[in-house]
């Protein structure tokens, strides 16, 4: 029979009376409880927007891009090109020129960010969730098609419907003087909007047409385009895939992931996670402070019976192990039940989305959360340690009683 175990559960449940040293015990309980629940689900919260992001990018981006270390294009030949995609794990290569530019459609004009892309784009069917209107089509027929992002669509009010009105790209003409003007100062292509994607608010400028039109409008030869995006096979090791690229095109060009062209998002991310977390650790602090009041108290409170447990032949460890395990009681019934709340909570938002994010141009309804089992033992952990800490002392000093 574990003696000071006994006593402890004793002291805690079986008082005839709630004075106020039990009553500031459940008091820090429920702090506990609370500061455990709260740092799961807010830790829940912060994985589940990290995870939405990468759902975003995955959507529009690829999983590898190739790009120059210094300017912002290069010449992409046929040769380094069959090279790539001789290599394990890649599925699609695709061949991009990008800039800014102004789009001009009826009486209307922006700035967009178009993206010109080869013909085997629209078979990584990344925008087929993502399509709101037309259809995702770039060429046909010897004509050239523009698929428009959802801002794009609103500032110049496009449809996809009206094939008479060309969705007009202009492009400054390198060695002209700039003049609004001068006619000759731009480059000029003329696309029919084929579809409009709405993917978010990042993504709101972009407009998508054929690679052979972007190139000219840049006033780029053939093979020269801005970077190479990759998309691998299912299950193909990115690591790996990565390093083999960056060793076939040489020093002069980067490999990067989709998580390296997004780190200073997710980095700060998990610089608010950080933070958030210490915030609401120093809560669950206050509350075992509390205990240690607590404890402090039914020492002065449980004196003599200390002293008739000395008579009886208890020793010091024996009693300071009375006063840990009471405190331990309080603290991890408090921490188990925050955690069982906190897990409840995530798990009722992931399935059934009852807290809203109350925006109407929000791409989801609800709050997205994600449980990760390394931030539960992380709670659980810090929920102990400061247990430990903040009863070790009036653990202590009961020990010392005379």
């Amino acid at each position: 029979m574990n003696l000071p175990a006994w006593i402890a559960r004793r002291y805690f449940f079986s008082r005839k009376k709630r004075s106020f040293i039990s009553w500031l015990s459940i008091l820090s309980m429920l702090g506990v409880g609370v500061g455990t629940m709260a740092l799961v689900v807010v830790l829940s919260v912060f994985n589940g927007m990290e995870e939405l992001n990468k759902q975003i990018f995955r959507t529009f981006e690829a999983d590898m891009t190739i790009a120059p270390k210094q300017g912002k294009r290069f010449l992409a030949t046929p040769a380094l090109k069959k090279r790539l995609q001789k290599i394990p794990g890649v599925n699609l290569l695709t061949t991009v020129a990008q800039d800014n530019a102004l789009a001009r459609y009826g009486n209307a004009q922006t700035v967009v960010r178009l993206k010109g892309v080869d013909n085997n784009y629209l078979q990584r069917q990344q925008l087929d969730s993502a399509l709101l209107e037309g259809k995702l089509l770039l060429q046909r027929q010897g004509v050239n098609y523009a698929i428009v992002a959802d801002g794009v669509r609103s500032d110049l009010s496009v449809s996809p419907i009206d094939i008479l009105t060309p969705l007009e790209i202009l492009y400054p003409q390198s060695g002209q003087s700039f003049s609004v003007l001068n006619p000759d100062a731009f480059n000029r292509e003329a696309f029919t909007v084929s579809g409009v994607f709405f993917i978010e608010s990042k993504y709101d400028n972009f407009v998508l047409a054929p690679i052979t039109s972007a190139q000219t409008l840049f006033g780029y030869q053939p093979d020269e385009v801005t970077s190479l995006e990759i998309q691998l096979r299912p299950g193909t090791n990115e690591v790996d895939v990565k390093q083999a690229l960056q060793d076939a095109v040489g020093d002069k060009l980067i490999v990067q992931s989709r998580d390296d062209l997004n780190v200073d998002l997710y980095r700060a991310i998990r610089v608010e996670k950080l933070f958030t977390a210490l915030t609401l650790g120093f809560i669950i602090l206050v509350a075992s402070i509390n205990i240690f009041f607590s404890l402090s108290m039914l020492v002065i409170e449980k004196k003599a019976d200390i002293r008739i447990l000395y008579a009886l032949g208890a020793t010091r460890p024996m009693v300071r192990r009375i006063f840990l395990t009471e405190g331990a009681i309080i603290a991890l019934t408090g921490a188990f039940a925050g955690l069982i709340l906190g897990i409840g909570i995530c798990l009722a938002q992931e399935r059934y989305g009852f807290i809203r994010m109350g925006t109407e141009s929000s791409i989801i309804d609800a709050y997205p959360v994600r449980l990760d089992t390394s931030d539960i033992l992380l709670t659980g952990v810090l929920a102990i340690v400061m247990t430990i800490l903040t009863s070790w002392f009036p653990a202590q000093r009961a020990a010392n009683v005379r």
